[in-house]
């Protein structure tokens, strides 16, 4: 399985992020996978954002539900991020992961006016 993230690297202060992960040899839709989004902000450590299952599930963390929704789009085999009224405190890099093993390459994301 292969992810690819896409979007914009730009954003700014108080608008939407808005991210798309492709998966290639491999389906959204397989039972019992997880599919989520991790950021890693610049001196930080990993920040789990949440995760939507093969069933259409979704979970989120606490610290960022009120801003954070995720959707997938199964005929395009994709899922996405979106992360609302965004800060510079969420620059980050984000990344699209299968379970625990399988990660995005990453991209950076860049929050400022």
């Amino acid at each position: 399985v292969q992810l690819q993230e896409s979007g914009p690297g730009l954003v700014k202060p108080s608008q939407t992020l808005s991210l798309t992960c492709t998966v290639s040899n491999g389906s959204i839709t397989t039972p019992y996978y997880t599919w989520s989004w991790i950021r890693q902000a610049p001196g930080k450590g990993l920040e789990w954002m949440g995760v939507i299952g093969g069933r259409g599930t979704t979970y989120y963390s606490p610290s960022l539900k009120s801003r954070t929704s995720i959707s997938r789009d199964t005929s395009k085999n994709q899922f996405s991020l979106q992360l609302n009224s965004v800060t510079p405190e969420d620059t980050a890099v984000y990344y699209c992961v299968l379970g625990t093993g399988t990660w995005s390459r990453g991209t950076q994301v860049i929050v400022s006016s």
